[in-house]
């Protein structure tokens, strides 16, 4: 097989819609190669239904929506982070239009704005109930006809390389056409390759969002911060067929969720009931499930009207009826999945991690935006928002004068990872996003920088979920349990029965095996002894997958142990709840 190596200025690893922002962003007298690891558009983006969150009327406020995302946060995010981004996001919309995007309008030609859970107003421009789709769709075109970015697909990123002074400056890549390893040195090397919902069993990720972009970083000592943090989308519909996300919207137009006797549940558990922040309700809707037995509930849309439906919901209406399943006259099964990584690899406001010369962007990245838990069509807006600002941060910077790279090591090609990397369990009442915090131990790996002191946990449940509610949940998933300690962690959601589906260390490491152990231990709902054994079973594989002989496989499993591995440790380092991280202990 053979190997080579280019040059190129700009180095950006994923073509969803944080890296193509970055890419269009950058002046055209600098050279940007855009990789990805599937023909453009790919990625999540595509797949993003809900649209942008902004204050674009006189019946909203920047405060609000601040306020807004700093409850559905769990009072957990950065905010300098939050009121940075969100007082850009006029900005990013007003680029969005400008770049020919078609988004939803009124009668009187203002843009028409919507409502999802968490948010106090309407403040969610989009376009019908495929946002993500119609933006890459119309900035796709643009992107191939950018004189200055040369797009290379399919093309897997494997290691992150660093010059004699330290910093990022190349990558290792398999490129799928060639079939060739090839070395690509940067001046600026950018991490926007997307989430990591695909670890889990159930997911509604496509199947490349495995978080190899965190290990990537990880392996290099860039500080990785609130991985703990997975959200659960609670509506994802449940039928024959792949998982599809049925957008929050739905819900806050004023679709209701019911249980099998048609009552609606939700306001029993908070009082928002359906426009309760995601976290809440996936709990909530996991809780009913279990009491009822049943492998899902059901969303009721119908009183919304068939003309509400067709024209700013054609897309799940078109979905559901592909399945068998009419909106306008049926309730719809849904059960929830995982969707979100809240946190990823810490950045400044500008995309720039802990190490020289490397930045992230996207879903990849935290900026301390999300907190705990994102606020609804905050993500596509912290896309453009901080692409754009990392383009202007990289435009601004000189050029380096490019050194020889620092040898390859085996130990950055398996799990043998430097014990200089970190990981940070922020502290909400830190300003900055890069938080000095106090040294520990970790039971397995390097030092982990942590500050989880008692100001990071406030109370455990949700402000406005009633104790006993809060008990329920809890109730529900224990109930078959003579002590709370014996719960197995198991987060299937197949039929409310218990199945033994624990991973044992005696089989060998592959995707499918971690992704059923994710789903059982680290999902959803989490306890101690579940986190131990993940733990445990992580270890045991990473050590596993260090012995065999290199190939593109054992690589790329490898990050994915790696990325699992850290959010598992995570989770447990954070005994108790809050936001997306829900412990039962």
């Amino acid at each position: 097989m053979q190997s080579g190596s280019t040059q190129t200025q700009v180095l950006i690893i994923g073509a969803g819609l944080a890296g193509t922002s970055l890419a269009l962003s950058l002046p055209s007298s600098m050279h940007v190669t855009l990789l990805s690891s599937a023909p453009v558009p790919c990625g999540a983006s595509p797949m993003a239904l809900g649209g942008l969150a902004a204050v674009l009327s006189a019946q909203d406020s920047l405060e609000q929506h601040i306020e807004d995302t700093l409850e559905a946060g769990a009072r957990h995010s950065d905010k300098e982070a939050v009121r940075g981004i969100l007082q850009a996001a006029p900005d990013a919309v007003h680029w969005l239009l400008e770049r020919q995007v078609p988004l939803d309008r009124t009668e009187d030609g203002q843009l028409h704005l919507t409502r999802e859970g968490g948010h106090s107003r309407r403040r969610i421009v989009h376009a019908a109930d495929a946002s993500g789709y119609a933006i890459m769709q119309a900035l796709a075109p643009q992107l191939a006809k950018a004189p200055h970015v040369q797009q290379r697909t399919d093309c897997l990123a494997l290691t992150l390389r660093r010059n004699e002074q330290g910093a990022v400056a190349g990558v290792d890549i398999y490129d799928k056409h060639t079939h060739r390893y090839e070395t690509i040195l940067a001046d600026h090397v950018v991490l926007a390759t997307g989430g990591l919902g695909s670890l889990y069993a159930h997911s509604t990720n496509p199947d490349s969002a495995l978080g190899e972009g965190v290990a990537l970083a990880w392996r290099v000592g860039a500080a990785i911060r609130d991985l703990e943090f997975v959200q659960f989308h609670p509506t994802c519909l449940h039928a024959e067929g792949p998982t599809f996300l049925l957008t929050e919207a739905l819900r806050g137009e004023g679709g209701h969720l019911l249980d099998k006797q048609g009552r609606r549940f939700m306001p029993d558990y908070d009082a928002r009931a359906e426009l309760a922040p995601r976290d809440i309700v996936s709990r909530a809707i996991a809780a009913h499930m279990r009491q009822e037995g049943s492998s899902h509930v059901w969303l009721d849309v119908r009183h919304l009207g068939a003309d509400t439906l067709q024209q700013h919901f054609p897309k799940a209406l078109e979905e559901g009826l592909c399945r068998g399943l009419d909106l306008r006259r049926d309730w719809v099964p849904v059960a929830p999945a995982a969707h979100y990584s809240c946190g990823g690899i810490q950045t400044d406001m500008s995309g720039r991690t802990t190490v020289p010369g490397l930045y992230a962007v996207g879903e990849v990245a935290c900026t301390g935006l999300h907190g705990a838990n994102r606020l609804a069509s905050n993500s596509l807006l912290e896309c453009v928002v901080m692409g754009r600002a990392a383009a202007e941060a990289i435009a601004r910077s000189k050029r380096t004068q490019r050194s020889a790279l620092v040898p390859e090591t085996d130990a950055a090609t398996t799990s043998s990872i430097s014990s200089s990397c970190s990981y940070t369990n922020s502290n909400p009442s830190s300003s900055s996003s890069s938080s000095s915090s106090s040294s520990s131990q970790a039971s397995v790996g390097p030092n982990w920088g942590l500050s989880l002191n008692s100001s990071s946990h406030s109370n455990p449940r949700p402000s406005l979920m009633t104790a006993t509610a809060a008990d329920a949940v809890e109730n529900a998933i224990i109930a078959n349990n003579d002590k709370a300690c014996q719960y197995d962690g198991n987060n299937s959601y197949s039929n409310g029965s218990r199945k033994n589906h624990s991973s044992s260390t005696n089989n060998p490491p592959s995707l499918p095996a971690l992704r059923n152990l994710m789903q059982e231990h680290v999902g959803l709902l989490r306890n101690h002894l579940g986190l131990l054994q993940a733990l445990h079973t992580l270890d045991h594989w990473r050590g596993q997958i260090s012995l065999l002989p290199p190939s593109l496989d054992q690589q790329t499993l490898s990050l994915q142990l790696d990325t699992a591995w850290l959010l598992t440790q995570a989770a447990l380092d954070r005994p108790r709840s809050l936001g997306a991280h829900y412990r039962l202990d």
